[in-house]
């Protein structure tokens, strides 16, 4: 049975990388980010739902701001401009609905 760490590494930008696995209708992720990194505002179609399983992340979800910390989950309607701040190293779990198909490349960019 293949396990998580088996999958290659996707950086999808500085400070941020991940492994996914991806099924006919979501996609599943283990993130990392580094202490200090900053995930842009941005929106997408997908809906996601960012759960951490170690550090504390702040995370704007459209006109509102919560501090994520081990066993906290928020759920990201689609196209909601949302972003974020790791205050600490971090490590989550992201699911997104439908596929994220872009997270197949070797390199994303966010701006």
């Amino acid at each position: 049975m293949p396990t998580i760490k088996d999958i290659p590494v996707l950086q999808l930008m500085e400070g941020i990388s991940g492994q996914y696995v991806h099924g006919g209708q979501m996609s599943f992720g283990v993130v990392e980010l580094v202490k200090g990194t900053v995930m842009p505002l941005h929106q997408h179609i997908h809906e996601q739902i960012t759960y951490i399983i170690e550090g504390q992340l702040d995370m704007q979800i459209g006109d509102e701001h919560h501090s994520l910390t081990p066993g906290s989950y928020y759920v990201i309607p689609s196209n909601v401009w949302h972003g974020a701040h790791a205050i600490t190293d971090c490590k989550l779990i992201d699911v997104f609905a439908p596929v994220r198909e872009e997270y197949n490349q070797a390199e994303i960019t966010f701006s």
